[in-house]
């Protein structure tokens, strides 16, 4: 896909179709067409009952009064309600329609100045960037020839705005550009079947990734002899039923004297059983997913080498599979981790932990960073907290979830602040080992993991980021068809941006 900045009169673009848009309750913003379509929409929103809200769409010809054959009318909603993740949903719901309809070649008026006093040019064209690309994506890797010529692609996007925002639009399509690849990225992993994406495809990922830096990224892989020797007596209990190796993924970027040093940590389950707690199946019809986590952080090293963030960052992928093999962990048994906790395994399904609580310990004692971040398709109890659409947040130090927050909101990417309730480490006592990696009784489920993965962080900056829900959408969204989400990449190169 294509993005042009152009200052024409948005009527007098030919492109297939012109995407507009309204605030709610007031159709006068159409003032930049002739007053015949500018009658035409009004009489096709009094009977389609079209009022500018939020989720609304208006298609209707144009009858050549301009240069796009058809015109698209979206609801922006209340004006005092108007944010970001808006914005975004927005220009994805108008790009949808127009994908719908058959468009090649799209404009986007921003014309009318109905964003501008709320964002910023840059973030305006960012947002249409990213908005357009993301709401666009398909996998079509295992589609039939004939499937896919089925499939008309978006081939052109124009940015119609004022000439003296030309300027400013620039840096916002060059970053919304790195970004999208980046977020489409890990898309593609999340969406391969786990017959492809094994702990050793990850690794070789990371490989690619670091050659297509040119030095910029380095990457080194532990195989399991070398992971033995560090004691991850976790990570390699998870791994020890599946006849695929585990491999313990450290990945790096640094420019000369950075502000800081951030240690990302995500979860590389590449299929998850449950282990000998085996999933019933439609639990783990989605479970190619889990390793979500992963394939967020490799989308993030491929973008810092073009985005050039002032921190130094190490990836870090605990990637195995959990399978109930022959010599799989069993439920009573005792784990040894890497900072010297024990953990008594009650529940083998509960493993992403396992995994993290080995990583975490590795960048505690061998990175030493000022800051960590995991991110992880940690639970269902966080699914059934806050739905599949926003992701929970807990965290030991106030001023870095805030600014995880920040982020979030800056990307449109929902995260919810999720209590780290110390009383609440009762559930987690074991009477034969330091640690049990289940709660007692069936409450609080997602806080008892953080709590379980906060035994490994130390008095270190860390906030913990369970994506269980937005990393693998269920039905499509503005943003996001069927499929894996790439959820938490914008989000945390947002984060590194700004550090």
């Amino acid at each position: 896909m294509k993005f042009f900045l152009k200052p024409a009169d948005p009527a007098k673009l030919d492109v297939d179709v012109m995407i507009s848009f309204c605030w709610e309750e007031d159709l006068s913003k159409f003032t930049p067409f002739p007053s015949e379509l500018s009658k035409d929409i009004k009489e096709a929103a009094v009977k389609e009952h079209f009022t500018g809200s939020v989720d609304q769409v208006l298609v209707i010809s144009s009858h050549g009064l301009i240069g796009a054959y058809k015109l698209i009318c979206v609801g922006l909603g209340d004006k005092g309600n108007f944010n970001i993740y808006n914005l975004y949903t927005s220009i994805a719901r108008g790009v949808k329609k127009a994908q719908e309809i058959k468009a090649v070649k799209v404009a986007v008026n921003i014309n009318n100045d109905l964003w501008m006093k709320k964002f910023t040019t840059n973030t305006v064209a960012q947002v249409i960037v990213e908005a357009s690309t993301l709401s666009a994506y398909k996998f079509l890797k295992y589609k039939s020839e004939e499937e896919k010529k089925k499939e008309r692609a978006l081939e052109e996007v124009i940015l119609s705005l004022p000439a003296n925002k030309i300027a400013a639009a620039e840096e916002g399509i060059r970053v919304g550009k790195i970004v999208s690849e980046a977020v489409i990225f890990a898309r593609d992993l999340i969406n391969e079947p786990a017959e492809v994406t094994s702990p050793s495809y990850l690794s070789q990922i990371a490989e690619d990734l670091a050659k297509d830096s040119k030095g910029a990224v380095k990457v080194k892989i532990l195989e399991k002899e070398e992971v033995e020797k560090f004691g991850m007596g976790a990570f390699l209990g998870v791994a020890a039923g599946s006849d695929k190796p585990p491999k313990f993924i450290r990945l790096s970027y640094r420019l000369t004297n950075p502000k800081k040093k951030i240690v990302l940590i995500g979860k590389g389950i590449t299929f998850d059983t449950g282990g000998l707690s085996l999933k019933t199946p439609e639990f783990m019809e989605t479970m190619k997913s889990d390793m979500s986590g992963a394939a967020g952080v490799l989308a993030v090293f491929k973008a810092l080498s073009l985005l050039k963030p002032k921190v130094e960052v190490v990836g870090l992928i605990p990637a195995c599979e959990n399978m109930p093999g022959g010599s799989a962990l069993k439920p009573g048994d005792i784990l040894h981790a890497m900072n010297g906790k024990t953990i008594e395994v009650l529940n083998t399904d509960a493993e992403g932990r396992l995994t993290l609580a080995d990583a975490l310990s590795f960048a505690l004692s061998r990175e030493k960073p000022d800051e960590i971040i995991d991110i992880a398709t940690l639970t269902g109890a966080c699914i059934v907290a806050l739905g599949q659409e926003i992701a929970g947040m807990w965290g030991n130090d106030d001023k870095l979830m805030t600014e995880i927050e920040d982020a979030a909101i800056v990307s449109g990417e929902r995260i919810w602040r999720m209590p780290l309730a110390k009383d609440y480490k009762e559930l987690l006592k074991s009477h034969i080992a330091d640690i049990k990696n289940v709660q007692t009784g069936r409450f609080a489920g997602a806080i008892a993991a953080a709590l379980f993965l906060s035994e490994f962080v130390g008095k270190t900056p860390w906030v913990h980021l369970d994506i269980a829900g937005p990393a693998y959408v269920e039905k499509d969204t503005p943003l996001t068809p069927q499929g894996g989400a790439g959820f938490g990449v914008r989000l945390l190169l947002n984060f590194l941006l700004n550090k």
